[in-house]
């Protein structure tokens, strides 16, 4: 293992796994430091949203799919029924996925919820409830990815499960078949 290598090089997307860290971080130090050099609460509000907005966007339709192989979306019926689709690579595709830009995928997705949390803590024990608000919008879309995700990974494994179940199932029933077709 040659540790003069650049940490860069052992991720299979670095530019994907930059942008991923960037949009998320933007939304935060946008939100921590603009108190030290804006006024102005709607400015704050606006591009902290847009930011939060930007990452959510990129997380469930770029990085999700190009470092986890996952991608996940919700339609209403015609009966007015809320319905989960989810999308995932093949068997294949996936078990070649990069573990370490999984790693940054999960737990980016997970520190920045937690940052978000603690972030409306502060701003409950200060009370600004207008913050709260910036906060909760935020911390919502987060939380709406790593829901969606987190139901993706799961279908994505009975997908494996189910595919492996049934790729055995065949192979015995024509081992069977042509044991018998022997005799």
């Amino acid at each position: 293992m040659d540790f003069n290598q650049p940490a860069v090089e052992n991720y299979a997307n670095p530019t994907t796994c930059l942008f991923h860290v960037l949009f998320k971080g933007a939304a935060l130090a946008f939100y921590i430091l603009s108190a030290l050099f804006v006024d102005s609460f709607i400015i704050i509000f606006v591009v902290t949203i847009v930011l939060a907005a930007l990452d959510f966007w990129v997380v469930k339709n770029v990085s999700g799919r190009i470092l986890v192989g996952l991608r996940w979306w919700n339609e209403i019926s015609e009966e007015g029924k809320s319905i989960w689709k989810f999308e995932c690579l093949d068997q294949q595709s996936l078990a070649r996925m990069n573990k370490k830009d999984s790693w940054l995928f999960w737990w980016t997705l997970y520190l920045t919820a937690a940052a978000w949390i603690v972030l409306g803590i502060f701003s409950i024990i200060r009370f600004e409830v207008d913050y709260v608000l910036v906060v909760g919008v935020c911390l919502s879309l987060s939380l709406a990815n790593i829901y969606g995700f987190t139901k993706c990974r799961k279908d994505a494994k009975k997908q494996i499960q189910s595919f492996a179940t049934q790729t055995i199932a065949t192979r015995f029933s024509s081992t069977i078949q042509s044991a018998f077709s022997v005799v």
